[in-house]
């Protein structure tokens, strides 16, 4: 079996590099996984690589499998898809979600990988820590039926929440964002769409994800009386100022945060693979193909990373490609490890 692998390194803010590098002895309890995609979430990961990271989120910013230390050198990522090459019977030729960073082939424990259902391509699986993230929100939210709502920013974590809410029975739902061109992937998702001037006000709930000082402002603007907004954007080191004076108290208006970090109190009896497992399930629905918006090869990145941090290629969740193994290395076993990117991705 290859030891090798190649992993996507940030040298420094703003420059990225690929480097090669020895893989350990598998030993009992763990996998060899051979990636097949993995997903660049252009939020959290092109704010990584400008260097944004405030140094007192250094510690709760860390990946699970990072290597490497904020603002750089430091391998960072969490959207991994690949075919377990070595391991127990049952997982062996498995496709299988990692929590990984962007790297050919990787060592974990057999606890770190969730099995990818015969029913999500292995494409369309990357999208399953963003999906977990929409999870817990909706955990923390606790939407009910009939609610008038609004989702705040149509980015990757807004529409994931967004293609979620459209499940729900009797709920007004708009998607809002500045950006017109996020009315197409509304409509495959099922949603209505508004710019933030024309969006419908009187929400029960309005989930913020725009990262944005004018999102956040529009949000409470956009609340009925009791009203809540669930926070979900991330801002870094950038200080973000919000009126709360004028309506905000005689309307009784609420504002919470919510992190994937820590599984939601309002379900305090899931775990952590609970959750994850249920995002999964959830991306059997074709519709969220519509989130995987650009796709380049794995040697790509250091120079793919620079056009997504400067918004040169707009993105939600672009998907990174990696190349075919060897004839030295254990071919696919699973019905879905060797699928091809998610039909139509828009």
């Amino acid at each position: 079996m290859n030891r090798s692998a190649r992993a996507f390194w940030l040298r420094s803010p703003g420059h990225g590099e690929v480097r090669d590098t020895a893989l350990p002895e598998p030993e009992e309890g763990e996998v060899v996984v051979r990636s097949l995609y993995s997903g660049v979430s252009r939020g959290t990961e092109t704010l990584v690589f400008r260097g944004g990271v405030p140094e007192n989120q250094h510690a709760a910013m860390r990946a699970p499998f990072q290597e490497g230390d904020f603002p750089g050198p430091v391998k960072y990522g969490y959207l991994s898809v690949g075919v377990v090459e070595e391991g127990p019977d049952s997982l062996l030729g498995r496709t299988v979600f990692c929590l990984y960073p962007h790297q050919t082939r990787y060592v974990v424990p057999v606890s770190a990988v969730t099995v990818v259902p015969d029913s999500v391509p292995a494409a369309r699986a990357v999208l399953a820590g963003t999906v977990e993230t929409a999870v817990n929100a909706l955990w923390d939210a606790a939407p009910m039926i009939g609610d008038r709502i609004a989702v705040v920013g149509g980015g990757m974590v807004g529409c994931s929440v967004a293609a979620l809410l459209a499940r729900f029975p009797g709920v007004r739902l708009q998607l809002v964002d500045a950006d017109p061109a996020r009315a197409k992937t509304a409509e495959a998702l099922g949603v209505g769409f508004a710019a933030p001037g024309d969006a419908l006000g009187d929400c029960d709930l309005v989930v913020h994800a725009s990262a944005t000082e004018q999102g956040l402002a529009r949000s409470l603007e956009l609340l009925a009386p009791e009203g809540t907004v669930v926070e979900l954007s991330w801002y870094g080191d950038r200080t973000v100022s919000l009126p709360l004076g004028e309506a905000f108290h005689s309307r009784r208006l609420t504002l919470r945060s919510s992190q994937v970090g820590t599984v939601s109190p309002r379900r305090a009896s899931r775990s952590y693979a609970d959750r994850l497992a249920l995002a999964l399930d959830l991306l059997a629905d074709p519709a969220l193909d519509a989130l995987i918006t650009g796709e380049s090869a794995f040697d790509e990145l250091p120079d793919v990373m620079p056009e997504l941090a400067s918004g040169r290629i707009p993105a939600l969740c672009h998907l990174v490609r990696y190349p075919d193994p060897g004839p030295d290395l254990v071919p696919d076993a699973g019905s879905e490890a060797g699928s091809g990117p998610c039909s139509d991705p828009a």
